[in-house]
């Protein structure tokens, strides 16, 4: 079948599934593989549950009149996805980063809805299967849309790129995250930076933090526009970010001075696509986080800051020092191991401990294989030896920091913590 009769197809319904637990009535089924599954094996099933048609790569799966028969279904998906991607032609921003990719992307989806059609990466659904869904999410009504993009590796974003076609790209900054794959920093901006040589490639816009000097460095000769704080302030921190913008007060749902380049992104590209200040001040005092990033628990005598979602060496000092700045009677920092360092795995984590604990903070607890590898004073080999602990040693009256890399799933806590 062909791209076009495929999309035909598609077009009935708008509607696209790879999880046979997650059907909806009249969506193509993707038949999709991974090291422990085989989609293929689950066609029948989705027809069963309501699905219009599958696309497998399979013979032997066929079901007459209702199977698509294609060499590599992720990548029909993918073709899929760039051939609507084509046919919408709307303005397509891209967003790519170490740090806030998915907080900035919510923030300006969040600006741009209050006066237009707008769609957005769901959640993280960010790499090679999450961005074609993205795209195909977006319906004939959609008038722009936010891509986020994901990557550990050289070549991804730029991969990435090739299928969503970006207008406008953003970069959130470039940190210490994914190390092993990208090969140390300077692979990290290497990767990122992908988008900003696709952008040029094709004389889009590229969207920069003037204050991030690699990022203006990077862009230099290609067009781009820079996101403007002039009218962008700090009124206080505690226990949430409350800014002022062109002298309106703006009270977010925010944790962190962390947050200002996130909040600037938002309000740098509203303003490009003619939101108003009223609506860009709603927007932003409205949006609040969730899936464990930056939200602040109350549980009895305990305050809560649950920054569970993920972490890595930047991410982590940044919020250590935003939480060193909290003005709290007693403030508890507890950390999990940071994922995909490779060989600098021991050296970060050390550097967390030997920076963190020269902060204005308490108390240190440490979980993890790498954290016990450190000399803090402090730390527990796993979350079982900490959870014994604390079963037994509860923490009172305390303003306590949860921050690990999402395979520690440190928001377990939140159940031991009276």
């Amino acid at each position: 079948m062909e791209i076009q009769d495929l999309y035909q197809l598609y077009q009935k319904t708008y509607l696209v599934d790879t999880d046979t637990r997650k059907i909806r009535k009249g969506s193509i089924f993707f038949a999709l593989k991974g090291e422990n599954f085989n989609g293929n094996k689950f066609a029948s099933q989705a027809l069963e549950k309501g699905a219009s048609y599958c696309v497998i790569d399979e013979k032997d799966f066929e079901i007459a009149g209702k199977t698509i028969l294609v060499e590599d279904s992720l990548k029909a998906l993918q073709e899929l996805a760039n051939y609507h991607r084509k046919e919408l032609g709307i303005p397509i921003v891209g967003l790519t980063g170490s740090n806030g990719k998915t907080t900035t992307k919510e923030l300006i989806h969040s600006v741009l809805k209050t006066q237009f059609n707008t769609g957005a990466t769901l959640g993280n659904l960010n790499n090679h299967i999450g961005v074609p869904l993205t795209l195909l999410s977006f319906t004939k009504e959609t008038e722009i849309g936010i891509v986020e993009m994901g990557a550990n590796h050289q070549k991804e974003i730029e991969f990435l790129c090739d299928i969503a076609e970006p207008d406008y790209g953003y970069i959130t900054n470039f940190g210490k995250a994914h190390l092993e794959g990208f090969g140390g920093v300077e692979g990290v901006i290497k990767g990122k930076s992908e988008l900003y040589r696709y952008l040029l490639k094709d004389n889009k816009t590229a969207f920069v933090n003037p204050k991030d000097d690699k990022q203006v460095e990077l862009t230099e000769g290609q067009q781009r526009i820079f996101l403007s704080s002039d009218h962008l302030s700090v009124v206080s921190t505690h226990p949430y970010l409350k800014i002022s913008y062109k002298n309106t007060p703006i009270q977010t749902h925010l944790v962190g001075e962390y947050n200002l380049p996130n909040i600037l992104a938002a309000i740098s590209i509203g303003e490009h696509f003619g939101i108003s200040e009223e609506n860009i001040q709603k927007a932003l005092e409205r949006y609040i986080s969730n899936n464990n990033r930056s939200q602040i628990v109350e549980k009895n005598s305990n305050k809560i800051l649950l920054d569970a979602y993920n972490a890595n060496p930047s991410s982590t000092l940044l919020a250590l020092e935003n939480f060193s700045k909290v003005d709290a009677s007693s403030k508890v920092a507890i950390l999990g191991d940071m994922f995909e360092l490779g060989v600098d795995a021991d050296s970060e984590h050390q550097s967390i401990v030997d920076q963190g604990t020269k902060l204005n903070i308490d108390r240190f607890i440490f979980v993890g294989a790498h954290y016990f590898e450190t000399n803090a004073s402090e730390k527990y080999q796993s979350f079982e030896d900490l959870k014994s602990h604390l079963i037994d040693h509860p923490i009172h009256d305390s303003f306590i920091l949860i921050k690990g890399s999402r395979g520690m799933a440190l928001e377990r806590l939140l159940d031991l913590i009276n």
